[in-house]
């Protein structure tokens, strides 16, 4: 765990969220640049990235979409960047991949398990829709499942580790937290593992304290001192779970992607907003924000100056 450095991530934009369900939701590269930049000034380390198609928001993995605005961000900030290998759950493995071999990031997102993912909930909460396919994506999680198996992750790591790049393991579910101890057994991954244990998607764990205990007390059982712990809350609860895990020292992660709210009822304006709020939690603790140089540091990444951004 960081001592006394608490590593805030961003989310940017995401593929959960779509354009319909706030109009403050980036999606051109230009909107994705800026929010990002904002977020890394109001204290994210890390931020994490997917594209959009500027023309409808519908997520894409074209790495031609991602390159405007990382090449921005890369100048403006020095936050690690952080790109997805989960894309969309109806994405192929390799849609997904495509960005993060071109690109060879300081880190990349690995989902450690297949799951449902279960976004069809939305479609009681929204009516109205700017584009078919919208309610069309959210009708079809009921018949899928977001396909993350063995030799997925093992083709993924002999794909990513050689390029330098580090993981954000993502783990939606207990079982997800005793994959990646297979893989650590197995020598495919190395401490200090970067785990994001994610709470609230249908499909994975809950939301509930009770969740978020039993996930650390099983990681810390797992892995011991060889991993940095962070959280990440879908929809309401995040900033409760940020408080939770913060206030034992965990990292966390927020944006638009995970949440669209900025409090009771108010959608948040930016994704700066999330970060300034996450902020004020950890400093209320007495606790300080780790910078990128100290994100680094902790996670033993490579540098930005290694990566093909």
């Amino acid at each position: 765990m960081a001592k006394g450095k608490i590593i805030i991530s961003c989310a940017v934009t995401g593929a959960i969220h779509t354009p319909s369900m706030s109009p403050h939701l980036p999606i051109t590269a230009a909107e994705i640049a800026e929010s990002a930049i904002g977020a890394a000034e109001a204290g994210a380390a890390i931020i994490h990235l997917h594209a959009r198609n500027p023309q409808d928001g519908r997520p894409d993995q074209n790495p031609d979409l991602f390159e405007p605005f990382l090449k921005v961000i890369r100048q403006r900030t020095d936050a690690v960047i952080n790109l997805t290998t989960g894309g969309h759950p109806s994405m192929t493995l390799e849609e997904r991949l495509r960005p993060a071999t071109r690109f060879q990031p300081e880190v990349a997102s690995l989902n450690m398990g297949s799951m449902g993912f279960g976004l069809f909930p939305m479609l009681n909460r929204y009516k109205d829709w700017k584009h078919a396919w919208e309610p069309q994506v959210l009708e079809g999680s009921r018949d899928l499942v977001f396909k993350n198996s063995y030799k997925d992750i093992e083709g993924l790591l002999a794909l990513l580790s050689p390029m330098g790049t580090r993981f954000e393991f993502e783990c939606y579910d207990t079982s997800h937290l005793y994959n990646l101890a297979h893989f650590l057994d197995r020598g495919l991954v190395k401490a200090p593992l970067f785990v994001q244990t994610c709470f609230g998607i249908l499909g994975g764990i809950g939301s509930h304290p009770d969740d978020v205990m039993h996930m650390k007390r099983t990681a810390d059982r797992l892995f011991g001192d060889q991993y940095e712990w962070s959280v990440l809350g879908a929809g309401a609860r995040q900033m409760s779970i940020v408080a939770m895990a913060a206030s034992m020292g965990g990292n966390v992660r927020v944006g638009l992607e995970d949440s669209l709210w900025g409090g009771p009822g108010r959608l948040a304006e930016t994704n700066a907003e999330q970060v300034r709020n996450a902020r004020n939690i950890v400093e209320s603790l007495g606790l300080s924000v780790a910078t990128p140089a100290e994100a680094r540091d902790i996670l033993q990444l490579k540098g930005a100056d290694r990566t093909a951004i």
